[in-house]
């Protein structure tokens, strides 16, 4: 269930929604979220407190009235929620596969802005949160689908700011690198079983992959007002890798033209 309100720690008295908060980031951020203060709403399809799909436009506006019908009030929102789709090239995916993974990994985040910042404006400001991706920033760390969505969620961001200008809600995105999370569980075993587990991440200068609790305390940054000047920003937080132009080339589909 969520949390009872803690007026002490980083965020406070804060009620903050999380999707995809049933493992990996989501669930690693709930943790944090909650250790800082905050009353948290957590959302996935299985595996948290409240059932919900992220891109479903009916469970985004009952997570919203649930915190303000329940809690009086919501300060943040994170749109973590994402599905992977795959490796598959562009010549193998199709367009159901497409709208799939947009449907969650950009409408997501649209409906979360869409629904959220209203409630957040009217009570004074606050912060949105949306998963983007390094694969979102230049191709090579993900299938097309994916990373075109996590583009689309970058761009998504800064007009969002832009459209908000003097609501003081803040919107800005996170672009992880390699986590070993439930969507790159595929990538970690593949590379235990041939026994070069070491080399997962060695294209970035840590030459080492993240873990989720990482990721969490660059949301707990966004999240609480250590952060009330940044806004419209992708934090990228990839072990330097998107510093240069490290390139690993992946076969992401047998089929080719």
């Amino acid at each position: 269930m969520s949390s009872t309100p803690d007026s002490s720690g980083r965020l406070g008295g804060k009620v903050i929604i999380v999707t995809g908060a049933g493992s990996g980031i989501g669930k690693a951020t709930t943790e944090l979220f909650r250790a800082e203060g905050a009353t948290v709403i957590a959302a996935d399809l299985k595996g948290a407190d409240h059932q919900a799909d992220a891109g479903r436009e009916e469970d985004i506006v009952r997570l919203v009235e649930m915190a303000t019908q329940e809690h009086g009030a919501l300060h943040g929102f994170f749109a973590n929620a994402g599905i992977s789709g795959g490796l598959a090239s562009i010549f193998e995916q199709s367009v159901e596969d497409w709208n799939e993974i947009l449907r969650v990994n950009l409408i997501g985040p649209f409906l979360a802005i869409k629904h959220a910042a209203p409630v957040i404006k009217a009570q004074g400001g606050g912060s949105i949160i949306c998963t983007a991706s390094v694969a979102g920033l230049r191709s090579g760390a993900g299938g097309p689908a994916y990373s075109a969505s996590k583009a689309g969620v970058i761009s998504l961001v800064k007009s969002a700011a832009q459209q908000l200008a003097t609501s003081n809600v803040r919107v800005n995105a996170i672009c992880p690198g390699l986590i070993e999370t439930g969507m790159t569980e595929f990538v970690y075993e593949r590379a235990r079983a041939k026994g070069v587990e070491d080399r997962l991440g060695h294209l970035n200068p840590l030459r080492r992959g993240g873990v989720p609790g990482e990721i969490a305390q660059a949301a707990l940054f966004l999240a609480s007002d250590e952060s009330s000047y940044v806004n419209g920003h992708a934090l990228v937080v990839d072990g330097g890798l998107s510093s240069s132009h490290p390139f690993n080339r992946q076969d992401f589909g047998r089929t080719a033209i």
